[in-house]
């Protein structure tokens, strides 16, 4: 109802109050149908990221955690395994004390604040959207739970378990919470200045990206690297896992749209098309470079397909999707190979190579085709170029608040309980010494 017409009822409504009829009631009904309706609960949409939320904690256990554990020798198996169902574990308890507060509430433009912490107000029939609450708020930790987790593929073989817990811990409340906030959250800084993120190619990739980087060159290579045998001792394990990673990435992204809806759906087809992209992308530069296709490789791209997309997924269309996972696989490629080389880091796993360089070139291209029509934001193609600006920006305020803050955490972390386990523990393995187990 506009203006006019309320005005008109309102006016009936004095003539008919004259005439002894109720005007006060017929006002108040004619305000109440101009005011915008209370968003209701939606059945479908809460289906919809009911199950997005099971495929993205599927992402990390047992996802993550075997693609990882196939990848590393088999003394370190279970240690590499047990990072990741141990961060599930930890993220799950501060993200209901304090992390969800943090990342989701208004505070400043740069932190949430802590209205909410331990789940404060957050009842059964409480709504964010037409979704629970309850459910946005274990959707969002299973995000919270996934990009840690990631970070230990950097730093595998070599890190003390107690010195992991803590820094996932105290990294989870210092840097994710606050980052995640500024691009998703209430009043959030970089969501202000335009830049777009749909699933966390910055909150997500970029972050743990950097952070796996910085707490490699803080640790040093490991002990005997580059000359000797690194292989991974079974790639079944990791394909297995990366196909998991496949299928739990469609909550990753469409679930992001948190609505059944035509944008889901658009986020889902995209992000199938850049994973198999980036897949063929990277296997056909292996193949030129090394004279063969393998399984590491394509697997390794169909990952960087997967996190390039992240933050164009509810913004692209499916020529955008083509070429930023065929751009991901070439350059994520190059990235965990001879990058890597040149500048002499160990990232034991790539965690950088692919979650760090992927999301970066997904959120730079975001802003190349980003469509007005699809996502509300029109990108370079469409004649808008500063939002590549702005996508850079948001890119180098991720970049430097991570690696700082990772930096000075683990530092702490060193001086207090030490970071790097024992030379004699590298050498035979983590499994025996950490958990006092081992596969045979």
């Amino acid at each position: 109802m506009n203006r006019l017409s309320l005005r008109a009822a309102t006016a009936a409504a004095a003539v008919l109050g004259v005439a002894g009829l109720p005007a006060a009631a017929l006002a108040q009904d004619a305000a109440a149908a101009a005011a915008p309706a209370a968003p209701a609960l939606s059945s479908g949409d809460t289906a919809w990221v009911l199950v997005s939320t099971v495929l993205v904690l599927f992402m990390t256990i047992p996802g993550l955690a075997l693609f990882y554990g196939g990848m590393v020798r088999k003394m370190n198996v279970l240690a590499t395994v047990m990072q990741s169902f141990a961060i599930t574990c930890l993220i799950t308890i501060l993200w209901f004390a304090v992390g969800y507060s943090i990342a989701f509430t208004e505070g400043t433009p740069y932190f949430g604040g802590l209205s909410k912490a331990f789940l404060a107000g957050i009842g059964k029939d409480s709504l964010s959207g037409t979704i629970p609450e309850t459910v946005f708020v274990t959707f969002q930790m299973t995000f919270a739970i996934i990009t840690p987790a990631l970070i230990t593929g950097a730093f595998a073989d070599r890190m003390k378990f107690s010195a992991m817990l803590v820094f996932m811990g105290i990294w989870s409340v210092v840097i994710y919470a606050p980052i995640t906030h500024w691009v998703w959250g209430p009043g959030g800084y970089l969501a202000g200045d335009g830049v777009l993120d749909y699933a966390g190619g910055t909150v997500v990739h970029i972050n743990a990206g950097v952070a796996g980087l910085v707490a490699a060159l803080i640790l040093g290579k490991r002990k005997g690297y580059p000359n000797e045998n690194f292989a991974p001792h079974n790639l079944v394990l990791s394909l297995i896992g990366a196909s998991m990673l496949w299928v739990g990435w469609f909550g990753f992204n469409a679930g992001s749209a948190l609505a059944a809806d035509g944008r889901a759906g658009m986020a889902m087809l995209v992000t199938q098309i850049a994973s198999a992209t980036a897949a063929m992308g990277w296997l056909f530069a292996e193949w030129i470079v090394k004279g063969k296709p393998s399984v590491l490789g394509i697997i390794s791209g169909a990952v960087a397909g997967l996190v390039a997309i992240t933050p164009a997924s509810g913004f692209v269309g499916p020529m955008g999707a083509l070429v930023i996972g065929l751009v991901a696989g070439v350059f994520c490629f190059w990235s965990a190979t001879s990058l890597k080389k040149m500048l002499g880091y160990d990232d034991s796993l790539d965690a950088f190579g692919v979650h760090g360089v992927g999301g970066i070139i997904g959120a730079v291209l975001t802003g190349v085709f980003a469509q007005q029509s699809i996502g509300g934001t029109a990108g370079l193609l469409e004649g808008n170029a500063g939002q590549v600006i702005t996508q850079i920006y948001g890119i180098v305020a991720t970049l430097v608040y991570s690696a700082v803050g990772s930096a000075i955490i683990l530092k702490v972390i060193d001086l207090v309980i030490g970071l790097r386990v024992d030379e004699d523990v590298e050498r035979d393995g983590l499994d025996l010494a950490l958990h006092g187990e081992t596969i045979h």
